[in-house]
């Protein structure tokens, strides 16, 4: 099987199943650009000719581009997460019950999620780096009040622009990868985002429980507003946008001589094509011969807050995020993202409560130190989901003719859906039975493990499905998956309380068993979804090449 490819930079192959991509070229005979490091690996998308769209970038400046987005994405979720090794000291110190501390985390990921629909706009019509920068320095200033924020009323305040102003860690750093990245290597970078993501707020508690016994709660969130700061400095120097207005889409064929060269036909090797495959790789002007007209920007035009201007769209965008709801992929990505942020969540509003009463009665700062066991669970699942993950789609891919489905990378959920129920219980009726608390820990570890695969896998499928419009997609997934979390924090305490430890724990693993299996109808159904919107989707990102919409 060989997928065609679109002869011109203006040409889109609507015909094309989305998400379905010639990842390989197992015979060597697609005249289209390559990988420089694996001959026979199709850079998708093809990259233009212009020295500074983000895909043609040095490695350095990515990798620089990266560590900012992936800073921001560390601080920023830290500044998120102080609270949840110190909830019975904050409780006291703040005259708000248990309850409403997680209540208030529940507003948190509501904005979380509601606050996209602003953020994600504005940062495609005005720029990313104006938004890292705005939205860092907000929530610096916001995590300041947090130990002055007595009474519910306040502290759900806090909560709720807390979640507005970091709103913009659960998308646009993935928007960045894909800016950056291609299809055959962007599950890497994506399981770092997850590491920093997921690490940042396990890690958080590790310090916080210390910061807490030796200088008091205040500093808890003193430390984070400093590192906040830190962190802006950094990214208003080293920052660099990402958005480019992209005039291509998907797999675009080289020219020859100024004539477009036609896709070979399905099972035949193209007669233009010389018997050397290396010959066949690098017919596009490089982006480094001179031949392009467009200038490299100079250091101070890199520097520039605002990005350049652009028909006003946000209003568009944010309707757009919300009509995607229908659309079978992007609904399971969130839906899948949100149940496994669900088990996080759980954790961590349990963990304090737990550790800390009888008969462990843990110190804020052991609570904290049990932490350790997520980080290493997250660390495990980011390997495994990221570089293991673009190992495994390229097998796969080779196994089915060189074609790469974006459910192949969905297989790898059957991990997960072993280790959650097991984790679950492991935690729960451990707890009610008072088990060695090496096991509790050990479950922390297992539980932070799969949420982390949740995240990788799930915001992978939605990228390498509707790559070209993944800036509003990802939007309508973390919705989603923000109002499912909201709902949790909501509830979890008096799930807790009415059916206890042992039975609370044994209903969330049977629940979350049936729902990980979910992959499965995906992995069987899922091109058939995606065709059901092939329409509605080239549609979508024509507009958006008219537009200049395209990152």
């Amino acid at each position: 099987m060989t997928l065609t490819v679109a002869s011109s930079h203006g040409d889109i192959d609507e015909s094309l199943v989305p998400g379905t991509v010639h990842l390989v070229d197992l015979e060597h005979t697609m005249a289209t650009r390559h990988a420089k490091d694996q001959k026979d690996i199709v850079l998708v998308p093809t990259p233009s000719s212009d020295p500074d769209d983000p895909l043609n970038w040095t490695p350095r400046r990515k990798y620089l581009a990266l560590t900012c987005a992936l800073l921001y994405t560390w601080f920023n979720g830290m500044a998120l997460s102080v609270v949840y090794s110190v909830l019975v000291p904050l409780s006291t110190a703040l005259s708000v019950t248990e309850a409403d501390l997680n209540a208030g985390t529940g507003y948190m990921f509501l904005l979380l999620g509601l606050g996209l629909l602003f953020w994600q706009p504005f940062a495609l019509q005005y720029g990313k780096r104006l938004t890292y920068l705005i939205t860092l320095i907000a929530l610096m200033a916001i995590t300041v009040w947090g130990p002055y924020a007595r009474g519910n009323g306040r502290w759900i305040a806090n909560r709720i622009l807390t979640g507005f102003f970091a709103a913009p860690i659960e998308a646009l750093p993935e928007t960045t990868i894909a800016d950056l990245f291609f299809a055959h290597e962007r599950g890497t970078y994506l399981g770092w985002y997850a590491f920093t993501l997921a690490g940042s707020n396990f890690f958080a508690p590790v310090i916080c429980g210390f910061i807490n016994d030796g200088v008091g709660y205040r500093w808890v969130f003193y430390f984070q507003a400093i590192f906040c700061a830190a962190t802006w400095v950094f990214l208003f120097f080293f920052m660099e946008e990402t958005n480019y207005d992209r005039r291509t889409v998907g797999i675009v064929a080289e020219p020859t001589d100024g004539v477009p060269e036609p896709s070979s036909p399905d099972g035949e090797k193209s007669k233009k094509t010389s018997e050397d495959p290396s010959e066949g790789i690098q017919r596009i002007p490089s982006p480094d011969d001179g031949s392009s007209a467009t200038t490299k920007k100079t250091f101070w035009q890199k520097m520039s807050v605002i990005d350049k201007p652009r028909p006003f769209m946000m209003h568009y965008r944010a309707w757009q995020s919300l009509k995607l709801l229908s659309w079978p992929v992007v609904f399971y990505s969130g839906f899948s993202y949100g149940t496994y942020l669900v088990y996080f969540n759980i954790l961590n509003a349990t963990s304090s409560i737990i550790l800390g009463g009888p008969p462990y009665n843990f110190r804020p700062s052991l609570v904290g130190l049990s932490y350790v066991s997520c980080i290493i669970g997250v660390s495990a699942a980011a390997a495994f989901t990221g570089v293991f993950s673009d190992h495994f789609i390229i097998r796969l891919a080779r196994r089915n003719n060189g074609v790469s489905e974006p459910e192949h990378r969905l297989w790898l959920f059957a991990v997960s859906a072993l280790v959650i129920p097991s984790s679950l219980i492991l935690w729960g009726v451990g707890a009610a039975h008072h088990v060695h608390w090496f096991g509790l820990v050990f479950a922390m570890g297992t539980t932070a493990f799969a949420n982390t695969m949740g995240i990788t896998l799930s915001v992978s499928y939605l990228i390498d499905t509707y790559r070209d419009i993944s800036g509003d997609a990802l939007t309508t997934c973390i919705l989603i998956r923000n109002i499912m979390s909201f709902a949790i924090g909501y509830g979890i305490t008096p799930w807790l309380d009415n059916l206890g430890y042992q039975n609370c724990f044994i209903s969330v693993a049977f629940v979350g068993l049936a729902i990980c299996c979910v992959f499965l109808v995906m992995i069987k159904w899922g091109k058939k979804f995606r065709e059901m919107k092939r329409v509605d989707y080239w549609r979508e990102v024509k507009k958006r090449i008219d537009l200049g919409l395209v990152h």
